[in-house]
């Protein structure tokens, strides 16, 4: 990702010699980006962020899309190294917005966002879903060495998808267009070798493994070393573990010296299976590398929501800024009004009328961006209140806490990251007539459908809501979030049913999914807990029935008295 990243620095050149021979040159958004671009390179990744994010919000302002694109691309590298894959997807898919893939001076920057999208992708094993992106990457990269990046990422992802095949005749199509002794070579060699054996088990990939591993310490290419080392201590896994435990160790020096903390870890893991001699020292320097590593992964991306909750914040300063100053430009329109209709009555009809006309067109047009303007205040408002809040309440017990539990916080970024797309969903909503709540009910409950999964809603008619309570009401959309949430992470179901009855002043929820059911070993998660003491808080019961394997079925009763 180093390589792409000089290589869109370079871009950068090139667009804006071309920007300045049209006269378009951009200002402080593009100084914001070069400091960004530096910070990265020194591997100063937090104040990288904070001017990535700088020159977004100020390339907004000039109208500078290009530059608003090599911002969120940045962003979405940035957020790929920290490990944030599902952030780095969603940035880079937003920067693809930006661009006209009509337009060939763009291409280059298609790739890179394609490429961030597809390795993300990969890393959450989706790998089938990862596979069009690389060929999209593939389509529009116009530079030979990344082109090579992307095939051999293509050639890997069809690796762990299991279609070898593919991957095989990927691997030997470039192999036999790469020059020989070149670590390009050395590395499809390597992977095309590490792909027939995981293929066919009888196939001995050592010859190959030895021959990319002599070209690759002749090239003094230390990341294709470790690369090796780990190829070869797999294939010896199981069939000479004196063997294995040798390459291991080498791969371990080597990550050491390449400073790859992912590599250290994976060493260490391979010493602690294989060798039985000394594997304690091996395990607790193994726990001391991986509690470092997470912590300062966990302190990177709370790092980034508290930079952007900031920049959040600032944007919503500026626009309460901006409104009164707008506010005060109106009052001074209205007053030149009034004295316009003085005036009025010591000129001419026509000439009176031409000039309160222009007022009053002045007038509605201030007013109207006014309403624009108090539009944005409130969304930035929602955001501040609603999602910076929570996270900043999630950072907190990151901080605190020392029991701190990981699938609680999970379920906690997973509900402030619902919030937040609500809050984007509902931004072309806002109107003075209110969504119908079972309008409501229908967008809460359908985004967790797939194409593997399918949610059937029954029993949600507007007329059944009309005197239930808004604290009832809220509270039902709480516990069908949790259900669901619950429901994604846990259950596998293909099939999800939810009905909703009311009858003699009782309100029921019906929950049915064909999914793995509650494990009789597992204990209730604080998700769970926290629907029961929802229901109750309502004067209501719930009950779970479900027998492991055999899916989960949930009544819910609410008094609605």
């Amino acid at each position: 990702m180093r390589k792409l990243i000089l290589f869109l620095f370079f871009i950068l050149g090139i667009f804006s010699c071309s920007e300045k021979k049209q006269g378009k040159v951009k200002g402080e958004s593009r100084n914001y980006y070069l400091k960004a671009l530096s910070f990265y390179n020194l591997g100063v990744y937090d104040s990288s962020f904070v001017y990535l994010e700088l020159a977004k919000e100020q390339a907004f302002k000039e109208d500078d899309n290009l530059t608003v694109v090599r911002s969120l691309i940045l962003i979405g590298i940035n957020e790929y190294d920290q490990g944030d894959f599902f952030g780095a997807q969603e940035t880079s898919l937003k920067s693809i917005e930006f661009l006209e893939k009509s337009n060939l001076k763009q291409d280059t920057l298609l790739s890179f966002a394609y490429n961030t999208i597809a390795n993300s992708t990969d890393e959450l094993k989706q790998y089938n879903k990862a596979i069009p992106y690389y060929h999209q990457a593939i389509k529009y990269s116009t530079n030979p060495e990344n082109t090579l990046i992307y095939i051999n990422n293509l050639a890997v992802c069809l690796r762990n998808a299991k279609r070898y095949a593919e991957s095989i005749k990927l691997s030997e199509e470039i192999l036999s267009k790469v020059p020989s002794g070149t670590t390009d070579y050395a590395k499809f060699l390597n992977n095309l070798a590490k792909t027939k054996w995981i293929a066919d088990n009888s196939y001995n990939p050592v010859p190959d493994y030895h021959k990319a591993l002599a070209i690759r310490t002749s090239q003094k290419d230390r990341w294709g070393q470790n690369s090796s080392y780990a190829s070869l201590a797999k294939y010896y896994d199981h069939k000479n573990s004196d063997s294995s435990i040798y390459y291991l160790h080498k791969q371990y020096e080597i990550a050491n010296v390449i400073n790859s903390a992912d590599d250290q870890l994976n060493a260490l893991r391979g010493l602690i299976q294989t060798s039985s001699f000394n594997s304690q020292r091996y395990l607790s320097t193994y726990l001391a590398l991986n509690d470092s590593i997470q912590q300062a992964r966990s302190a990177a991306k709370n790092q980034f929501a508290l930079i952007r909750y900031e920049v959040e914040k600032n944007k919503a300063d500026n626009l309460r800024l901006e409104k009164e100053n707008s506010e005060k430009q109106n009052r001074l329109v209205r007053q030149r009004a009034i004295t316009g209709a003085s005036i009025f009555l010591l000129l001419l009809a026509v000439g009176g009328g031409t000039l309160w006309y222009k007022r009053r067109k002045q007038r509605l047009e201030l007013e109207a961006e006014n309403k624009v303007k108090e539009t944005q205040l409130h969304l930035s408002k929602k955001v501040h209140d609603v999602v910076a809040n929570d996270i900043y309440h999630v950072m907190t017990e990151v901080e605190y806490r020392d029991d701190l539990d990981r699938e609680v916080l999970l379920d906690k970024l997973e509900i402030i990251y619902n919030q937040s797309r609500d809050i984007s969903h509902n931004v072309e909503q806002r109107s003075t007539v209110e969504v119908p709540y079972n309008e409501q009910i229908s967008t809460l409950l359908k985004p967790y459908g797939t194409s593997d999964r399918r949610i059937s809603i029954v029993g949600i008619d507007a007329e059944q809501w009309v005197d239930v309570s808004k604290r009832i009401k809220e509270e039902i959309k709480h516990v069908l979030q949790e259900l669901m949430v619950n429901m994604k992470k846990h259950s596998g179901a293909e099939r999800v049913v939810v009905r909703i009855e009311k009858s003699d002043q009782q309100l029921k929820i019906f929950y049915k999914d064909n999914g793995v059911g509650l494990p009789a070993e597992r204990p209730q998660g604080k998700g769970m807990a926290n629907t029961v003491s929802r229901i109750e808080s309502l004067g209501g019961g719930i009950i779970f029935v479900s027998e492991p394997g055999e899916g989960l079925s949930i009544t819910v009763n609410i008094p609605l008295i």
